[in-house]
């Protein structure tokens, strides 16, 4: 259940955005990436998102108003001072839960970070029930990252965040306590997979190509990924695709020209997966970020 912040907490929740603004338009800030982490901040006066699925941990908190979504099949509700936790490929949506609209800060953090951030610590992922929590380490492990969003974080600074969250994770499921199962061979595999669809995403890959390069079938490689990554390998391959898409639109290509550079096979592909991914059009997307830059000057 959504809980005030405390006066002590409120105190360090960033409040930057420019002087009466951030209600004048809906708008997204993002922050620049870095390997395995990306990092935005978003306004909203109404809904926000359709339902759609990531393929990364979505962990961050609402700075102000109430932040709504429906999330495996309940409504969910983020006060200031919450954290929100959403795993890989599970659906989701967003809203304003009240008149006032909300703000919120959010990281995307890869699957991956982690599993190797906990290393034999857990058996599994770490999958948090609850949606919406007042855990105060979360709270503390996931503030720093998302403190200044104008930079890049620093390698060591990023590793400190990522062992953080991996933690604090950890503490919140009991369930994924205890030694990873040992299968070193099926580990190596699903890396090399890995390896190539992110070389390979502008380009349709085929199974028998991913079941020579790895030794595996199809179907077991399919079960090692998701163990690893929290997603099947074409999602993953899709969503590098879509990775690209969104660098060339913030680089100014057209939908049609990032479409096709991407391997989607034309712009109507590309605007169903982006949807689907990000609960809103890839046009939608341009103008929330475009908004940003226009009332941060």
């Amino acid at each position: 259940m959504a809980i005030l912040v405390s006066k002590r907490m409120a105190r360090t929740l960033p409040r930057n955005a420019p002087h009466g603004l951030e209600r004048s338009c809906d708008w997204i800030r993002t922050a620049p990436a870095g390997p395995g982490l990306e990092r935005i901040e978003a306004w909203f006066a109404g809904r926000a998102y359709d339902p759609h699925r990531h393929d990364t941990y979505a962990i961050g908190y609402t700075v102000e108003g109430v932040q709504s979504f429906d999330y495996r099949g309940a409504r969910a509700d983020s006060l200031p001072g919450n954290v929100i936790v959403l795993h890989p490929d599970e659906l989701h949506d967003g809203r304003a839960g009240s008149e006032r609209g909300f703000r919120y800060r959010m990281l995307y953090i890869e699957p991956r970070l982690v599993r190797e951030a906990l290393g034999s610590r857990a058996r599994s992922l770490p999958f948090v029930r609850s949606a919406v929590t007042s855990d105060q380490r979360l709270l503390a492990a996931v503030m720093p990252p998302l403190a200044e969003l104008d930079r890049p974080l620093e390698l060591l600074e990023r590793e400190q965040a990522v062992l953080a969250i991996a933690d604090a994770l950890l503490q919140l499921d009991p369930t994924a306590h205890g030694r990873r199962p040992g299968n070193a061979i099926a580990r190596s595999a699903v890396l090399r997979a890995r390896d190539f669809l992110d070389a390979e995403f502008a380009r349709t890959v085929a199974a028998e190509e991913l079941e020579r390069l790895t030794g595996l079938d199809r179907y077991e490689l399919a079960r090692h990924f998701r163990s690893q990554f929290g997603t099947s390998p074409y999602r993953y391959l899709t969503m590098r695709r879509l990775d690209h898409v969104r660098a060339a639109l913030a680089a100014g290509q057209s939908l049609a020209a990032a479409a096709l550079a991407a391997g989607f096979a034309d712009q109507s592909h590309m605007t169903r997966r982006f949807k689907r991914a990000y609960g809103v059009s890839p046009g939608r997307w341009r103008a929330l970020q475009a908004a940003w830059r226009r009332i941060s000057r």
